[in-house]
């Protein structure tokens, strides 16, 4: 007969039982060790967990929620508008960063919906259903209704570059992101620039006010024919307004574009134009993704910071989570800095 401890498929279970009496020391001081309590000696604390380590010891992580009243589970919330998911490289790069830290805190992550299978929940009640700790939320339309409930629930929340009353927010600084673009634009002899920008949201409110400020501030003069709208992350709407901006009697000498991946579109359009970049007219994009400087010409644009983004909003969270009476709602404000490539010609 095979001994049960090697039969296929057995398990031998390790328990704070079996770590104390491996280690010869009381069960109560094998929980204290394994919950980082200072009641007992540095090296008995570290010897213990070394222990645990080597046979195998893993946490109930039911037993642990029952104990703590937390799951040490996030929810991540991010729905954009053209549905890219993690193919939009940068809030997927946000994203990680907030993973890793997360995972270091000792959280796990879960990407909230609406639906489960063939039901369908809001917001909040799929939060409750995975028992989410906190959630981050990201690239979502921040007006729905079901943002709002889940934001103004118990359950604690952090937002990505929107703010809301009583919540922390960690924010790109987008309106000195657009500043240094412009004043880069500028410096290099540009006076007809053109801006295309994303959806109506926040961020894009922010850039728009920024783009108009820093322009006329620096005397330039910006013809309402010089401004089109399209959306984030999508190089179609990009290319339509790039193509009604080329056909313009007095076309502008620079083309501001609202990220790195709509450009594709914008450069697609030149392309058909018979123009060439920066020789018969120069652009810049936004985010500082991979792809940005990997065209040729190299494209300049305006990098935002994703590790601090990431790793700020998973802090943040994880305060209110386990500090709530000391976690004050904060709007965390992140710098980008600018990428002079060479897509802009100085004229």
């Amino acid at each position: 007969m095979i001994p049960e401890s090697e039969a296929e498929g057995s398990i031998t279970m390790v328990t704070i039982k079996t770590i104390s009496e491996k280690c010869g020391v009381s069960r109560a001081t094998v929980s204290k060790a394994l919950n980082g309590h200072k009641d007992i000696s540095q090296s008995t604390g570290e010897y213990i967990r070394s222990v645990a380590r080597e046979m195998g010891y893993l946490p109930n992580a039911a037993a642990r929620s029952l104990k703590t009243k937390r799951t040490n589970n996030l929810g991540v919330l991010f729905v954009d508008k053209t549905c890219s998911g993690l193919t939009h490289e940068y809030f997927s790069a946000v994203l990680e960063s907030f993973k890793v830290e997360a995972e270091r805190l000792g959280y796990d992550i879960t990407f909230i919906s609406r639906n489960i299978g063939s039901a369908s929940m809001s917001y909040y009640e799929h939060c409750k259903y995975r028992g989410c700790d906190g959630v981050v939320i990201a690239s979502v339309d921040f007006s729905d209704e079901m943002v709002i409930e889940l934001v103004k629930s118990e359950i604690p929340t952090v937002t990505i570059d929107h703010v809301f009353n009583g919540r922390t927010a960690i924010l790109s600084d987008n309106v000195q992101g657009i500043r240094d673009l412009v004043e880069y634009v500028y410096r290099c002899g540009h006076r007809r620039i053109a801006y295309i920008h994303g959806e109506d949201t926040s961020v894009t409110q922010k850039r728009l006010a920024s783009f108009y400020r820093t322009c006329a501030e620096l005397s330039i003069e910006v013809p309402n024919e010089y401004v089109k709208a399209a959306l984030y992350h999508d190089p179609k709407s990009s290319g339509l307004a790039t193509r009604e901006l080329l056909e313009l009697s007095e076309r502008p000498t620079c083309i501001l574009y609202p990220d790195d991946f709509s450009f594709i579109g914008g450069m697609n359009e030149i392309e058909r134009h018979g123009l060439h970049i920066p020789e018969d007219i120069s652009v810049a994009g936004y985010d500082g993704i991979y792809l940005s400087q990997v065209l040729r010409p190299r494209l300049t644009t305006l990098r935002q910071d994703t590790g601090v983004l990431g790793r700020e909003a998973a802090a943040r969270l994880v305060e209110a989570i386990e500090r709530p009476k000391l976690a004050i709602p904060q709007q965390v404000m992140v710098a980008g800095h600018l990428i002079p490539g060479s897509s802009v010609r100085k004229v």
